[in-house]
């Protein structure tokens, strides 16, 4: 036998079929942790990737079309949120307030004669919850409101959507200017928690 020259004991088969499984396992892991290190990653930037229709926003009772009320009828936030100017929070128009206009508009559509059941049967409409900022974060409407009325970055994000879906720290980021709307942003300044 020559220095260095040995011979490996054959593994058991016991041996062996370990050695695979803990293989397997180490392999999905790996995987698992990539994969969920992916989406931690992109949340923290913005919204979890879009991926199998994440970003769509939840299944609503009513399918509530914001293109076609804020792009093709150039109605303001304003006019269905009446709080959003006055107060922390936006509010969700009652059925009562929807049907003022969908008394006599919309005959043909069936997310209308949803609407009109709901009045009808004098129930509220449960719309999911879709946006929710994390619990350090103080969002208050009415202030932004005053500050960027008219910024077409606001609008733009929630016109361009047929449904509402969750807005992500970089939106919010894109649309805070050095002090005036329309100005180029300051990014590191915007990102300062004590700018507002």
């Amino acid at each position: 036998m020559i220095p260095g020259d040995f011979k490996l004991k054959k593994p058991s088969r016991k041996q062996t079929i370990l050695l695979i499984v803990s293989g397997i396992i180490g392999l999905f892991g790996t995987a698992a942790a990539v994969t969920v290190g992916i989406f931690v990653i992109s949340a923290w930037w913005e919204l979890p990737l879009d991926i199998y229709g994440t970003n769509e926003g939840p299944d609503q009772p009513i399918a509530f079309p914001h293109t076609k009320h804020v792009q093709e009828l150039g109605l303001d936030c304003t006019f269905c949120h009446r709080t959003v100017a006055k107060e922390s929070s936006a509010s969700i128009p009652s059925v009562e307030f929807c049907v003022t206009c969908h008394k006599i508009i919309g005959d043909n559509s069936e997310e209308i004669a949803k609407l009109r059941s709901y009045n009808t049967n004098e129930t509220p409409i449960n719309w999911q919850r879709v946006h929710r900022v994390p619990d350090h974060v103080q969002f208050v409407h009415e202030s932004h409101i005053r500050f960027f009325s008219g910024n077409k970055l606001v609008v733009n994000k929630v016109d361009r959507n047929k449904v509402s879906s969750q807005i992500a720290l970089d939106d919010a980021i894109k649309i805070y200017p050095n002090a005036e709307v329309g100005k180029p942003i300051d990014v590191k300044e915007s990102q300062v928690c004590m700018t507002c």
